[in-house]
């Protein structure tokens, strides 16, 4: 671990950028067509349980980073095996997000660019903002998280002066029962946004005030959960459920039907901006935490040495890791979700919770009869 402490303000700044992040670019939860708003909600009310066993597990080991206290949970070998298995999960999910970041990038800005150009040019950035360290992370969210609020103001704003949104496409309210909206709930929004915070366990440890961790999150992803539930009633509002089903990217879809007066137009550019960001910071902390968790699983003493090898096969592994968007998308909605995501975010650390607590029953037992 590098010498550094952040406070409960930053924390809560990057989980709210990073839950934001692609979140915001696709069209989430649409499967639940028009009550997607309440599969959002769902999912962010029910993630709060899993939240609260990753923040139980740290509360444990408060002094510990997850690769360290998972060899004390489950042994030397089984415990590093699983550490491992973590470090990989952040650097394909950084990967992905990489991977949108492009994708979004080519599609309405530069169509002529190769993608691995693109990518690469956010990744050097990326790698330099790690060496710098996680204080440093911090701060830099702290100034972008206004100004991304001051851009998302201004154009809810606008969109309401456009006379774009239409209620009667949020209607009728669960007009296929509650079914399928749970069914949305326990295949996407419950694991993605909200659970993926499980990065943050790697971050914890640097908090200045750890009795603030707990509180922290549930707020962070509560304010991110309205933030996305907002976005997705407008996007339906305004598109329709059809039209933001067909959409790769509903919300810049939204922000490019804004006119005002004859004249304000074309402001996608500015709310690209602010999806960027958002976007930088989600990369940022799975990447730090790639390279933190190698560091002190291989016990390299220098952490940021590994910010370049660990940098370049994040971006090789954003081109490669599929063939075109389609089967990108197709990948993180269906393969990833039930193979990757669901055992790591919603199995896994409640087991591990129930074996750290009777090892640390166990222990107290042993310290008060001795």
């Amino acid at each position: 671990m590098e010498k550094a402490k952040i406070s409960a303000s930053q924390l809560f700044i990057l989980m709210v950028l990073f839950e934001l992040g692609s979140a915001l670019l696709v069209p989430l939860a649409i499967d639940a067509k028009q009550d997607a708003w309440l599969a959002i909600l769902l999912g962010m009310v029910f993630s709060f349980v899993l939240l609260l066993v990753y923040h139980r597990l740290y509360t444990y080991y408060p002094d510990l980073l997850p690769t360290e206290y998972l060899q004390r949970i489950l042994g030397k070998v089984l415990g590093s095996v699983l550490a491992f298995v973590y470090i990989l999960y952040f650097m394909y999910d950084a990967s992905r997000v990489l991977r949108d970041f492009g994708e979004m990038l080519l599609t309405f800005a530069y169509p002529d660019t190769p993608l691995f150009i693109a990518n690469a040019l956010l990744m050097l950035v990326v790698i330099y903002t790690i060496r710098k360290g996680i204080e440093v992370i911090a701060r830099s969210g702290e100034l972008l998280f206004i100004f991304m609020y001051v851009l998302a103001v201004a154009g809810f704003i606008l969109i309401i002066s456009s006379g774009l949104i239409e209620i009667k496409n949020l209607q009728p309210i669960l007009e296929e029962g509650l079914f399928p909206v749970l069914k949305v709930v326990f295949t996407q929004t419950l694991y993605f946004p909200f659970t993926e915070v499980i990065v943050f366990t790697m971050i914890f440890p640097y908090l200045n005030n750890p009795k603030k961790a707990k509180v922290t999150m549930l707020c962070a992803s509560g304010l991110s959960g309205i933030n996305l539930i907002i976005t997705m009633l407008i996007n339906v509002s305004v598109l329709g459920v059809d039209l933001t089903e067909r959409s790769q990217y509903p919300l810049l879809s939204t922000i490019e039907s804004i006119q005002v007066a004859n004249f304000l137009e074309r402001l996608d550019v500015f709310f690209m901006l602010a999806l960027i960001i958002t976007i930088f910071f989600k990369i940022c902390v799975l990447f730090y935490a790639a390279v933190v968790g190698t560091a002190s699983l291989f016990k390299i003493k220098s952490p940021s040495r590994l910010s370049y090898p660990l940098g370049l096969i994040i971006l090789f592994l954003s081109i490669t890791i599929a063939s075109n968007l389609q089967e990108h998308n197709h990948e993180g909605l269906k393969v990833a979700m039930f193979v990757i995501h669901i055992p790591l975010l919603a199995i896994v650390p409640p087991l591990l919770l129930l074996v750290a607590f009777f090892k640390n029953r166990k222990k107290h037992g042993r310290n008060k009869f001795n």
